[in-house]
C-alpha cells in the first residue's frame, strides 16, 4: 500500500488504523528521543530546526484501496508526536493516539531537573488527533503536575517554568504517570460490558524501563471514562487490571507486558501480551449496570 516508510532510529514501527471511508492512519515515530545534535547525550542542545520533523514524529493519512503509493512529507495529517503506538478511532469517529513521552530530563540535564523529577516526567498522553495539528515535540513536553506543557530543556527550557511556543501546541485529552508506555488503545462500544464503560477508552501500559533509581511501573490495563466524546473528569483514570509484571517490575524479568488491546463481536476485550505470549479475554459476569 505505501513503500520508503522509515525504518530506523528509536521507534522503527508503523501501528495504523483505517476509517470507514478507506483512509489509512499511520503513525511514524520520531527517530530519536528529542532531536538533540548528539542523541540522548548529556547536555546536547535540539536542533534549532528539527528537520525529523519532515519525515517522522506525526501521523500520516494515505489511502488505503491504492497501491503503490510512496511515503512522502505532504501526506503529513499530524505532527509533534513522538510515538503514537496506541492508535484508534472514538465510536463518533474521531481519531485519537497515545504518546510515548521522552526520556532522560534527569539524566541529561542534571542542573535543571532532580532525579525524582526524572521518575514523574513527563506524562505520557492520550492525544484527541485533529487535522493539521501539532502537538508539541521535541519543543514541548507535558508536566502533568502543572496540566500544561512546558518548554523542552534542548530547547531553552529552565526544568518547566519557560513555555516558550507551548501554549499553541495542541495538548492531551488525557494523561498518565511518566514512562508507563501507553502501547495500545482501544475505545469500547459493545454492550456486554457495564454502561459504565460505553465510549470509554481503554489503554495498554506496556510498563516502564526508566524511572530508576525508584521502582518501575505501568504492566495495566487503565480506563478512561468518556461521555460525549470527551474525558468525563480531567486528570482522571481507573486501573481496569493489574499484576501482569508479577513480582518484578523490571521488563526484562516481568512475567507480561500488556501490548495489544481488540473488542470481539461479543463485546469482550481481548488483550495481548508481547513477554509471556498470552492473551486475555475479558467478560463481564452480573448485572449491566
Amino acid at each position: 500500500i505505501v513503500g520508503n516508510l522509515p525504518a530506523n532510529g528509536d521507534h522503527p514501527m508503523h501501528p495504523f488504523v483505517i476509517d470507514g471511508s478507506g483512509n489509512i492512519f499511520m503513525d511514524v515515530g520520531s527517530a530519536t528521543n528529542s532531536c538533540q545534535i548528539k542523541s540522548r547525550v548529556a547536555g546536547s542542545p535540539g536542533h534549532k530546526l528539527c528537520t525529523e520533523l519532515q519525515t517522522r514524529a506525526g501521523i500520516w493519512r494515505y489511502d488505503a484501496n491504492k497501491t503503490n503509493q510512496r511515503f512522502s512529507p505532504a501526506e503529513r495529517y499530524a505532527a509533534g508526536i513522538r510515538n503514537a503506538v496506541g492508535i484508534a478511532f472514538d465510536p463518533g469517529g474521531q481519531l485519537y493516539s497515545t504518546q510515548h513521552g521522552r526520556d532522560q530530563l534527569y539524566e541529561n540535564w542534571p542542573k535543571l531537573y532532580t532525579s525524582e523529577q526524572g521518575q514523574n516526567l513527563p506524562a505520557e498522553e492520550l492525544l484527541r488527533i485533529e487535522e493539521g495539528g501539532d502537538y508539541g515535540w521535541p519543543y514541548c513536553y507535558f508536566d502533568g503536575e502543572q496540566r500544561k506543557l512546558v518548554l523542552a530543556p534542548e530547547y531553552g527550557g529552565d526544568g518547566g517554568k519557560a513555555l516558550g511556543d507551548c501554549a499553541r501546541k495542541k495538548g492531551p485529552e488525557a494523561f498518565f504517570p511518566a514512562h508507563w508506555a501507553p502501547d495500545a488503545l482501544l475505545f469500547y462500544s459493545g454492550s456486554q460490558f457495564p454502561t459504565h464503560y460505553k465510549n470509554g477508552a481503554f489503554i495498554a501500559f506496556h510498563g516502564s524501563w526508566n524511572r530508576a533509581p525508584g521502582p518501575q511501573q505501568g504492566y495495566n490495563l487503565t480506563f478512561v471514562p468518556f461521555a460525549g466524546g470527551k474525558q468525563v473528569e480531567p486528570g482522571k483514570y481507573e486501573i481496569f487490571a493489574d499484576g501482569y509484571a508479577g513480582a518484578n517490575k523490571d521488563p526484562d524479568r516481568a512475567a507480561h507486558r500488556p501490548a495489544g488491546l481488540a473488542q470481539g463481536l461479543d463485546g469482550a476485550v481481548y488483550i495481548t501480551d508481547d513477554k509471556g505470549g498470552r492473551v486475555w479475554k475479558v467478560v463481564y459476569k452480573g448485572s449491566p449496570k
